[in-house]
């Protein structure tokens, strides 16, 4: 039997927005428990989570904490970011790909994605060269000559995302932070696809962190990875003239490993991959232009 919990099941004052997320979650959670054939009496059972706080969970008057969710979702046999996802429900062919994938060893997960986006590509994908890479790895640079070399219009993404957001990447991130970045960026994205047939692009270090985006890129476009080693990446924003990352932070080499090693599986799905540790920009360039050539 299940006992009464310590922290109050009592929703605090909340903003309009978590208050609907709190509710819609409720539902969310008493529909897939019916879906289950099971009580609430007996999801409390299983969960040891009282019945009084579940009643209050599910009618969105329950600000339940993440232990308490997993409880829940072990109960039901569910994932955790299954029961915390509400919105439109998932198409069921969506929900058995991804329990097909998910049994895929990583090499067949790779030899899918590659037939997925080999069927299902944009038409002149070749045409649309993208630059992808951390900071520091020469995507500007090189991306510049590339375009001129190909005759190509140069795009910097990050541009694009100040004229869709009509302000300065700073005021963005300060006003609005990351998640409105992140919106900004797909939408400048997708702007561009949709009416340019061609471009070199060089993208922001992060977009492979927002799997839906990188998704879109690497489906419209040719992409390149642009790499370098962390010492590179490090030497060359410093001698841009940013010593931020040096100044502000004694770990900063350690943290751009952690990020490089992070995005690196990311990155990797790119088409093509560059190495620019060791070669100087017309080095560079022509081992760009022997890759896109492949």
């Amino acid at each position: 039997m299940s006992t009464d919990q310590s922290e109050s099941a009592e929703t605090p004052r909340l903003s309009g927005d978590d208050g609907e997320y709190l509710r819609a979650l409720g539902e969310h959670i008493r529909d897939l428990r019916v879906r289950r054939g099971m009580t609430r009496a007996i999801l409390a059972r299983d969960s040891g989570v009282s019945l009084r706080y579940l009643a209050q969970l599910e009618s969105g008057k329950g600000n339940i904490s993440i232990l308490r969710l997993r409880q829940v979702a072990q109960a039901m046999a569910m994932p955790l970011e299954e029961i915390v996802r509400v919105g439109p429900e998932q198409a069921a062919e969506l929900t058995l790909l991804a329990q097909f994938l998910a049994r895929l060893s990583p090499a067949q997960l790779a030899q899918a994605g590659n037939l997925l986006r080999g069927t299902f590509e944009k038409s002149g994908r070749r045409q649309r060269i993208a630059l992808v890479g951390l900071r520091g790895a020469g995507k500007t640079s090189l991306g510049r000559l590339l375009a001129e070399q190909l005759k190509l219009p140069f795009i910097e993404l990050d541009k694009v995302v100040e004229q869709t957001a009509g302000m300065p990447l700073s005021e963005v991130f300060a006003l609005y932070g990351q998640a409105a970045y992140r919106r900004y960026e797909r939408r400048a994205l997708e702007a561009l696809l949709e009416t340019q047939d061609r471009f070199v692009l060089s993208t922001g270090g992060s977009i492979s962190t927002e799997p839906a985006t990188f998704d879109e890129l690497l489906t419209a476009c040719f992409t390149v990875w642009i790499k370098a080693s962390p010492a590179e990446h490090m030497a060359r924003v410093v001698a841009q003239g940013d010593r931020r990352p040096m100044g502000d932070n004694r770990e900063a080499m350690q943290d751009l490993e952690r990020i490089l090693v992070g995005r690196e599986p990311m990155y990797r799905k790119a088409d093509v991959t560059l190495n620019t540790s060791g070669l100087d920009l017309a080095q560079s360039l022509d081992e760009l232009l022997k890759q896109i050539a492949l």
